[in-house]
């Protein structure tokens, strides 16, 4: 959104192309955002955001893309109910699609003692007790950056990890489980869980840090560039520019910290970029 709010500010002809409740603000709580000195609900934040750039002009196709097809000049687009659509720039602020849930009724304790990011929420938990739920190196970091705020870190790993990694995390005082947690506990907000055993764990947060995956099956087909590291986000320079001309990247796409402020503020420069791009296609394409 804040891209399209950029460009079409600029007058160029946006659309918009996606749906809302499969944003990652769709169910999130922000305590950590510039201006706001309360709670922030992502669904309200995202219907604000739609307002303002319907103001501009911005176009709003709530369709996922299924096909981006290289053309001679620009692109084409395929969406779910074969719409095409074709664009001279594009911006990809996908976000990532995180892996399968740990719990059942998971999503209804996200923002209520449920997070997916420790850097985001650590200090929420100042001497209280949370467990970590991850399957990589992701999970590690969360635990040890929830060990300099919480009275208390349970960690369990939902992949085999060496026993190095957790010797490491006992070192710093962090409680490895050996029975998995199957069940949370709570009505309305997250008390504890229950692990397969039958015990019960009594816990004021969950943090679940399982790496995200990007949108490859889309992006791959293009030759879009990866990050050498993980291949799971989009690789840019300091213009949100990809590897591919015209094509810019922006926000959970492009990599951690997996940040809203990250993510607008990328969104503003992937705008603009865009923006200039198109400018330079259009005056070449008068002057030839």
């Amino acid at each position: 959104m804040q891209a399209g709010l950029h460009s079409g500010r600029r007058k160029h002809k946006v659309v918009l192309l996606g749906k809302l409740e499969e944003s990652a603000l769709w169910q999130a709580h922000i305590e950590n955002y510039f201006g706001f000195s309360e709670k922030i609900d992502g669904k309200v934040l995202l219907e604000e955001g739609l307002k303002a750039i319907k103001k501009v002009g911005v176009d709003l196709v709530f369709e996922d893309l299924v096909a981006i097809e290289p053309l001679e000049i620009g692109f084409k687009l395929t969406t779910e109910k074969e719409k095409t659509i074709t664009a001279l720039s594009l911006v990809l602020a996908m976000g990532v699609k995180r892996k399968k849930k740990v719990f059942k009724q998971e999503e209804k304790f996200v923002g209520k003692g449920l997070s997916y990011c420790a850097d985001c929420d650590a200090w929420f938990y100042k001497g209280k007790k949370v467990v970590v739920l991850g399957d990589g190196s992701a999970a590690i970091h969360g635990a040890k950056i929830l060990k300099k705020f919480a009275e208390k870190v349970y960690f369990y790993g939902l992949k085999p990890f060496s026993e190095g990694e957790l010797s490491e995390l006992r070192t710093v005082g962090i409680e490895v489980l050996e029975k998995k947690p199957v069940e949370i506990v709570g009505e309305t907000e997250v008390k504890g869980i229950f692990l397969e055993d039958g015990s019960q764990i009594e816990l004021d947060g969950i943090f679940i840090e399982i790496g995200a995956k990007g949108p490859i099956e889309l992006l791959a087909p293009i030759g879009i560039e990866l990050d050498p590291e993980t291949f799971s986000y989009v690789k840019v320079d300091r213009k949100m520019q990809t590897n591919i001309k015209g094509v810019f990247a922006c926000g959970d796409l492009t990599g951690p910290p997996l940040q809203l402020a990250k993510a607008v503020g990328e969104g503003c420069v992937a705008g603009l970029s865009a923006s200039d791009y198109v400018k330079e296609v259009l005056k070449k394409t008068k002057e030839g």
